[in-house]
């Protein structure tokens, strides 16, 4: 066991102690760096075997909305709780979701835009109801737990803007009720 672990003091300033960790299994280095208030410490590198592998995903750019090329802005009226008439322009593949939160509309999106939960939910003018794709089975499950449900109830995270949604109008719902599909599940 002995033969695992390492440790040396190199000299560094007293204010600060590096700490390293090596896997044998995967040879890869994670350091992180602690203060101290004592002068009396140096550096030490200590090595120790990790439990498990690190890993990444990739960089999502979830909730990251365009800037519409000019001449191709699509315009999209967001009326609030209060009343309040918010015109955007947005660009064509943006959703609702992500365009009410870069303009700081009270629009929740409590599961990130995974069509998850209800907190999006947004109400589509009549006239504009019928242009979007119909719901899937799964935004229609959301729905279904969304308060103040009409006929002409979506998620905003579900509606992406294309150029035939050019003027389109969407009231934020007086409240929101955040349950989840997994509140309903025995346990």
């Amino acid at each position: 066991m002995a033969s695992r672990f390492g440790v040396s003091l190199l000299r560094q300033p007293a204010s600060r102690i590096l700490l390293t960790a090596v896997s044998s299994s995967s040879a890869r280095q994670f350091t992180s760096i602690a203060r101290s208030s004592s002068s009396s410490f140096g550096r030490a590198a200590v090595t120790v075997p990790l439990q498990r592998q690190f890993s990444s995903s990739a960089i999502s750019w979830h909730g990251h909305v365009h800037t519409p090329a000019p001449g191709e802005e699509i315009r999209v009226t967001f009326i609030t709780r209060e009343g309040e008439q918010v015109a955007i322009d947005a660009a064509a593949g943006d959703n609702l979701l992500d365009i009410a939160q870069a303009y700081d509309l009270d629009m929740e999106g409590a599961c990130g835009g995974s069509c998850a939960c209800s907190t999006c939910h947004v109400i589509v003018d009549p006239e504009y109801y019928d242009l979007i794709p119909e719901p899937d089975d799964d935004e229609n499950d959301m729905l279904d737990l969304a308060f103040g449900l009409t006929e002409t109830s979506r998620l905003g995270c579900q509606v992406t803007m294309t150029k035939e949604l050019d003027g389109l109008r969407v009231a934020l719902p007086q409240m929101t009720r955040n349950l989840q599909a997994r509140d309903f599940e025995k346990r």
